[in-house]
Formats: C-alpha cells, structure tokens, sequence
C-alpha cells in the first residue's frame, strides 16, 4: 500500500472495504441510516442490535426502542444494503447494569438517567468489546454528537445540530473509548436531513418516529416500573412542609420527583408548594416554596474528565454546566477534591437540581465537552 494513502472518511489511511466498522444498530432511522451510509462509501460493515430487554408491552410499542419490532426493523435494513447482522441477547447485562440501579436510586430518593448508564456500561463497555473481537476497526453509532481531532487526540463536541445534540447522555465516554468510537450524524444540520438519507438509501425506517421513552419505561410511567421491580416500593406515608407539619398523605415517595409543583393533593394555599426534597428512610415528601429549590452548590463524584490536563492538578475551572438534559449550559467553577470528585458552583442559582441527575462540564465559548460527573446529594 503507498506510504501517502489518503486518510478515509472514519480517518484510516486505507480503502473503505478493508475498514471494518462495526453499526451499533437500534432499529431507528439515525443508526440505520449511518449503517446504510457506510455500506454505500464501501466499508466492511457489520450491524449489531443489542436486545436488552423483553416485556410484552413493549414489544408493540412505536415509541420504544431495541425490542422485537426494531430488532426486525435492524435486519431488514441489513438485508437491503448488503451487509451481515447479528443480534446479541445483552438482557441480563442490561438489568445488572442499568435496570436495577435505575430502581434502586429512584427508591433512594434520586432522579436517574438510564440512558447514561446505558451507554457508559453496555453499549460503550461490552459492545465496544464485541466489536474490537469482530476485528473491526472502529464502532460507529447514530448519537448526535461529534468527534474531532485536537491536539492531544480525538475530542467530545455537541453536534452541529443543537436542537438533537446527545452530548448530556454521552460525557462518560473515555478517552479509549473516543479513540475507537465514530458518530457519523454528528455533523448533520437537523434531523430532516438524516430522514432525506434515510429516504435516498430506500430505507423502510425512513418515516419511523423518533423513540422518546426510556426503553424499558415504555408509556413513561416510571412508578409502574419500579413498582414490578421492587414489589412493596409505593408504601404510602406523609407530605410535611420544611418543619415537619403533616399536610396530606402521599401513596408513595416513587411517585414524586423534586421540583414537582401538580399533584401534591395539597389544596387552599395562597402560594404554591413544590418538592424540595424526598426523604425515603421516613416516606417523607417534603414540600416548600419555590426558592427553596434554588441551589448554587452541586456535589459531584464519578468524574470522567476529557480535558487535556489532568483533572486533580488543577485548583478550579472555569466552564459552564448542564445539571439535566433540557436546560442550556451555564457558567460555573469547577473545584476538584480528587480525580472523580468536585464541588461545582454555579454562577446564578439554578431550581430542581437533583441527586442522581448528571452535570455535564463544557470548554466555555466552544462546541467541546469536558466530561462530567453525577450529582449525588441534594442541597
């Protein structure tokens, strides 16, 4: 092979058909299409559907994703382009991993991110795995984010599309990981514009709508779910103001989330009440006026840090946070305590920060990600 064979579009210097590439496929239009994609430029691809978990209810259910349905959709989409496909039965991998944490911090009063945990553990952790013993050279995945080279090696930055970018649910991807890990989306400008791929490659997913539930919370009901998962979790107890005054009774403290202002049963108040705080050792909703939600001091530990000095050296960092997946990044100092752990202060106060939600660190005016940690106490 010539010494200056250009570098190929997943940044090889050798042709597209000896380039393996492995598809994490969920059966939806993003994946399929960058599956679609690279089968096109010519690449030795291989998809790869995870089943991760099976409850009948799901099975049916457009919104879900990685079950029987998507799973067939996966195939198909395999069989029109060309190219090998397997289905891995990652089940129990996914309930170690993800499913009985997700319970077990709901219980403890936390508000969690599966999707996180889902990707940090099995698609980034066993799956990557998978596909270094296929001999592929690289994994490539539908997320709407990008990877760029900088200096000191490949970068996390949030996509071109802003409206679609995943980077909240991916900060936990390791330097190794980055370094094997391809996101062809990342650069698309909107979502339209992966439907007109989807489209052009004659994709039978091309109109599928859009997963919005957690996969395995199919209509949302997140109570419902824990409560098959940990029978005996909705035991029934006291809403109390900040004082300790009973002022109704709750059904059970997995059916409350901090920040929640409806459904408290709390009626003939001049001033509305929200969830401050959940106390599951009592069974205790605590509820208190709005401003008793604003916090400036989040906790963080489990830090995986993308930054190109070393986390621990450093006495604070300037950058903005995002403390949950729906609100802008804000300006904030970072102040390390150890390699994995940090007090971040937010420049203004921000409602609703809550335990077990994740805050994402970013390089202040630009698109790159710093990491991140999980928020682990309330204020």
């Amino acid at each position: 092979m010539p010494l200056d064979q250009p570098l190929n579009s997943l940044g090889f210097a050798k042709p597209p058909s000896e380039t393996r590439v492995v598809v994490a496929m969920s059966g939806g239009v993003d994946s399929s299409v960058v599956a679609a994609q690279l089968a096109e430029e010519g690449y030795d691809v291989v998809g790869v559907t995870l089943q991760l978990y099976d409850h009948g209810a799901a099975l049916a259910k457009k919104g879900a994703c990685c079950a029987g349905r998507d799973i067939h959709d996966a195939r198909r989409v395999a069989e029109d382009m060309n190219f090998p496909h397997y289905v891995l039965d990652y089940e129990n991998i996914f309930k170690d991993a993800v499913i009985d944490e997700f319970a077990d911090s709901y219980l403890a009063g936390a508000t969690p991110v599966p999707c996180i945990r889902c990707n940090e553990r099995v698609k980034f952790k066993d799956l990557l795995e998978t596909a270094k013993d296929l001999d592929a050279d690289c994994m490539a995945t539908g997320h709407y984010i990008q990877r760029k080279m900088g200096d000191h090696g490949p970068e996390l930055h949030c996509a071109e599309d802003r409206n679609r970018d995943q980077s909240y649910f991916l900060f936990s991807t390791t330097p190794d990981q980055l370094a094997f890990l391809r996101f062809p989306l990342g650069h698309l400008p909107s979502k339209d514009a992966t439907r007109e791929l989807a489209a052009k490659y004659g994709l039978s997913v091309a109109d599928k709508p859009d997963s919005q539930d957690i996969c395995f919370v199919p209509n949302g009901n997140y109570a419902q779910v824990i409560e098959k998962l940990r029978p005996g979790a909705a035991e029934a107890g006291d809403i109390v103001d900040v004082n300790g005054t009973v002022l109704a009774q709750h059904n059970g403290v997995i059916h409350y989330t901090i920040g929640q202002r409806r459904g408290l049963g709390i009626g003939g108040l001049a001033d509305p009440l929200y969830v401050v705080k959940l106390d599951v050792d009592n069974k205790q909703v605590i509820v208190g006026p709005k401003e008793l939600l604003a916090t400036r001091t989040v906790p963080v530990r489990e830090i995986n840090w993308l930054g190109d000095v070393a986390f621990d050296t450093m006495d604070e960092i300037h950058c903005e946070v995002k403390v949950r997946s729906t609100k802008p990044p804000k300006p904030a100092v970072i102040r390390p305590i150890s390699a994995t752990e940090a007090e971040v202060e937010l420049v203004a106060a921000e409602e609703g920060v809550s335990p077990g939600q994740a805050c994402v660190f970013y390089e202040p005016d630009s698109t790159r990600i710093l990491g991140g940690g999980w928020i682990w106490r309330g204020h």
